[in-house]
């Protein structure tokens, strides 16, 4: 799909229905209890902040494939920041320690999105290891095999869906632990 250009032939942003659709799925799925209660995701808020950024990474990833997905990748990534700027404000930190936290959190987005591509392009174990040390906060890679399971399952139904579909923020996860469908 591509977006509207303005007269100036700069393309605008995506429609921000969109955008929040695509982030509440987001968000929606890194909160489904089975990571929590079934694959040894920490419930606590790092480690509902690491399944965020997780889906967020796997979302991006694919939206980055798309013909006009970059587009859409950095409004998304630009909400994400905008809700966390808005969370971290709710929970009363102070003006002026929101940009270092700000600052952190971005890091731990990029940190993990390095670490995740190269555990995916390395293949064998390097993903369910990656995801063992920075969600599961283990160097057991075994511990990390079931979610790496549901990474690569995710990252597979993302890949199969198609631009319009992306572009209408119609983003669609499996279920965790072989469960139903989510979306």
């Amino acid at each position: 799909m591509l977006w509207p250009f303005n007269r100036l032939g700069k393309s605008r942003t995506p429609p921000r229905g969109t955008i929040q659709a695509i982030y509440g799925m987001i968000v929606a799925q890194a909160r489904e209890p089975l990571f929590y209660q079934g694959l040894g995701v920490p419930d606590t808020v790092n480690g509902r902040f690491d399944m965020v950024v997780l889906h967020l990474w796997m979302v991006l990833r694919r939206l980055r494939l798309t013909a006009d997905g970059t587009e859409v990748a950095q409004a998304v990534f630009d909400h994400f920041c905008a809700d966390l700027d808005d969370n971290l404000r709710e929970m009363a930190v102070s003006d002026v320690a929101v940009p270092r936290r700000m600052k952190a959190f971005g890091e731990a987005f990029y940190g993990r999105s390095i670490a995740y591509d190269s555990a995916l392009a390395a293949g064998g174990d390097s993903l369910a290891q990656a995801l063992a040390r920075n969600i599961l906060n283990t160097e057991d890679a075994a511990v990390g095999h079931p979610l790496a399971d549901y990474v690569r399952a995710a990252i597979s139904e993302l890949d199969t869906t198609t631009p319009s579909a992306l572009a209408a923020g119609d983003v669609r996860f499996p279920a965790p632990a072989g469960q139903k469908s989510m979306s």
